[in-house]
């Protein structure tokens, strides 16, 4: 939650707006029972679904205040729009929409494009908007391979857009040091260290920069700058010597003094030093962590269908390939049997003839997790990335129909996934469940879109008697209804912590207040006594009220970060099978 209110806080100074407004009303179930039809799904510019349309507002709106999400509720409804149009349609000022254009496009969430007759276009990104929801799982994935210097740099980068390099070393080091012991601070250097490595392994990268244009031209600037980047040069960190120490904020009275002085300077033409690395400046790379996500759910599965060895070398096999691998590939590059032994973690002392028996029944498999692609240097192999998101997916898809409709539903509906076509009669037999039960089983599923029917006639004129009638699961459909069902629960989800917040809001802000007043009694060294005075100023009640709210808030975050889970790997099938050729 914390993280919400920061990036909400920071874009809200920046836009110049209010906090945002709750919405109350009863809601139901997160996750709907119901769907509408098909042809009511798309409502937004390309193609968005009405469920998308709604959660990419709510996400705007909780991160960036309601004038943003104006902004960029318009463009998501309407595709690509000028300033003068976006005026109009919002009923803004115009500084106002291009404060919040500011924003968007500075946490690339909306881009721009020159039309040919010289005007600028605005498209919102709503895949980018969406990721928005999973940035808490960015910031904890950074935490546990970087330790808390990796976390606050993708944590300052995810929060700001964009920072270069000297700045974002400089606040993070500043934020390490205030939760240090009194006499300890944070080097530059240590954290320093840790933005090259995340920039080795490609989780940040340089932003695209403004192209040069030769001073000879003397033809008008364009109306909006083109950028672009070398793929060359977009994981080079540049040669900086940032030498010092994290600072201490003391209190309020310096700060405002601090903001004073900077606000003197800028008055009076002073200019602060110009940082080393000005103009380079570093986002997160969303793919990379995806690609990371992508490779652990691979490993997991690989490990409960087999065992721990296996899904080491798996693992092996995708942290060999990680940074060579395009993020889009159906699968890694070949390594040779030697060359994935001598890359094994030295705790797995296994010899090279166990791990080749190890490759062999991975080859082997009917999931074709891992595929056999020559026999030099001991036998090639790749990790059939593609066939891994689909058993994947489907896996879900299985597991999603037992909980809804119990084991004899997820029953048929493996024999469906397995024999692709069936008549009612043979679904019957196969799947040795009576005939009235199967048959209304496979109408609920019909009705819920998980299985269609596939007429195929004997007979020109289509009639009943003379047509089979197939049961069949079409796994890129029923993913696709699926994903429109996550981003309807994860609405709900929000809609609810924002109507529970609101509910309670008088209780937040006094609770808010009393530990402020703790805090600053507590600077000054007040006696026990008169902190337990201010503490007694929120009733027993009032205090159960509290933590009732907190167990329900932190139970509706865990619920938004599974069913994030689910629409990543749902996504990612969808797009892999998109890709393919």
């Amino acid at each position: 939650m914390g993280n919400r209110v920061a990036a909400a806080e920071l874009a809200r100074q920046e836009v110049g707006t209010g906090g945002g407004c709750c919405h109350g009303g009863e809601l139901g179930q997160a996750w709907c029972c119901s769907l509408p039809p098909l042809h009511s799904w798309h409502s937004g510019a390309a193609g968005m679904t009405q469920a998308e349309l709604r959660l990419c507002s709510l996400l705007l709106q909780e991160h960036f205040g309601d004038i943003v999400e104006k902004v960029g509720n318009s463009l998501l409804r309407t595709g690509p729009r000028p300033l003068r149009l976006l005026v109009g349609d919002t009923g803004l000022l115009p500084d106002q929409v291009k404060k919040a254009l500011c924003v968007l496009i500075q946490h690339n969430l909306v881009r721009y494009e020159v039309q040919p007759r010289g005007s600028v276009e605005y498209e919102a990104r709503s895949e980018r908007i969406l990721r928005i929801l999973r940035y808490p799982r960015y910031i904890y994935t950074a935490k546990t391979l970087y330790g808390d210097p990796g976390e606050l740099l993708v944590e300052e980068l995810l929060l700001h857009g964009h920072l270069p390099m000297s700045r974002a070393v400089a606040r993070v080091a500043d934020r390490l040091t205030e939760t240090m012991e009194d006499g300890k601070t944070m080097d530059y250097t240590e954290v320093s260290n840790t933005f090259v490595r995340l920039a080795d392994t490609h989780f940040i990268q340089r932003c695209p920069i403004v192209s040069e244009i030769p001073q000879s031209t003397k033809a008008p600037p364009p109306p909006a700058p083109a950028l672009a980047i070398d793929e060359k040069e977009m994981y080079v960190v540049p040669r900086l010597s940032l030498v010092g120490k994290g600072k201490r904020r003391h209190s309020c009275n310096e700060e405002e003094e601090g903001e004073h002085k900077a606000k003197r300077q800028k008055q009076e033409g002073g200019r602060s030093e110009t940082p080393p690395d000005d103009g380079i400046y570093w986002q997160v790379n969303l793919e990379r962590f995806h690609q990371h996500f992508r490779d652990q759910a691979l490993v997991s599965a690989v490990a409960s269908r087999m065992d721990q060895t296996s899904s080491e070398v798996v693992r092996t096999m995708l942290r060999m390939s990680e940074v060579t691998t395009a993020s889009g590939a159906s699968h890694t590059q070949p390594l040779s049997s030697n060359e994935i032994f001598r890359s094994l973690p030295a705790g797995y002392n296994i010899g090279k003839q166990v791990l080749d028996q190890y490759l062999a029944l991975l080859a082997d498999d009917p999931l074709e997790f891992v595929g056999k692609s020559g026999d030099s240097g001991g036998g090639t192999y790749t990790v059939n990335l593609h066939k891994a998101l689909v058993s994947l997916a489907t896996a879900t898809l299985e597991s999603i129909v037992e909980e809804r409709f119990g084991s004899r539903c997820a029953r048929i509906f493996r024999l469906l996934l397995r024999k692709k076509h069936l008549e009612q009669k043979q679904v019957e037999d196969f799947a040795m469940i009576p005939a009235k039960e199967a048959k209304d089983m496979l109408y609920r599923m019909l009705s819920e879109n998980l299985v269609s029917l596939q007429e195929i006639p004997k007979t020109p004129d289509h009639a009943p008697s003379r047509t089979f009638y197939l049961y069949t699961v079409n796994v890129m459909a029923a993913a696709r209804m699926l994903l429109h069902r996550c981003y309807k629960s994860v609405a709900n989800l929000m809609e609810r912590r924002q109507h529970e917040m609101q509910e309670n809001k008088r209780l937040l802000d006094k609770s808010q207040r009393v530990e402020a007043i703790l805090a600053s009694m507590q600077a000054t060294g007040a006696e026990a006594a008169q902190l337990h005075e201010v503490e007694e100023m929120i009733t027993g009640p009032e205090r159960q009220q509290l933590e009732t709210l907190k167990r329900n808030v932190n139970k509706i975050d865990a619920s938004e970060n599974q069913v994030d889970e689910t629409i990543f790997v749902l996504e990612s099938f969808i797009e892999s099978t998109m890709k393919r050729p």
